[in-house]
């Protein structure tokens, strides 16, 4: 199989690769890139463990082609902090304990994240809604949806010292 010469910009950095054309974004990112935040979990789009932000849209990494996602903003959980300075949903999910094993965190975390961007007063059905095709298996999801309000309460305040 041929290789393709392809640049991603991943949390603001360009990488030069040289991938097969049916390489995975989630391949790419673990294998190549090391980064390990974005985890495989069922390998068919169903769980959200490996979702990561292209352009700001919560993605399933395992079902989309590294090469496909040339020229666009992909940003994975290591990407999500300024510095040292946690996201407001990084905190949350933090200071709620709505991390167990944390497998589903990254993915939910960034869905999470998208969707406060678009919704800064969310109901809890809302919520639910925005975080339905990311699984957990170790909480009954209380935690994360008490973590997500907290986030949105917390981004607001933000918004307010701007």
């Amino acid at each position: 199989m041929s290789l393709i010469p392809i640049t991603l910009l991943v949390n603001g950095e360009p990488y030069n690769l040289t991938v097969p054309p049916n390489k995975t974004l989630l391949e790419v990112l673990r294998d190549d890139l090391e980064l390990m935040g974005t985890r495989e979990g069922c390998g068919v789009g169903a769980c959200g463990a490996c979702t990561v932000l292209i352009d700001d849209i919560p993605v399933r990494s395992c079902l989309t082609l590294a090469v496909d996602v040339q020229g666009l903003s992909i940003t994975t959980i290591e990407g999500l902090a300024e510095g040292k300075e946690l996201h407001p949903v990084q905190e949350a999910f933090v200071e709620r304990g709505a991390i167990q094993c944390g497998y589903c965190t990254s993915g939910m975390v960034l869905t999470a994240k998208a969707f406060l961007d678009r919704n800064r007063r969310p109901s809890r059905a809302a919520i639910k809604r925005a975080i339905s095709g990311n699984i957990c298996r170790c909480t009954g999801y209380a935690k994360i949806e008490d973590a997500i309000m907290a986030a949105a309460e917390r981004i607001r305040e933000k918004g307010k010292r701007e």
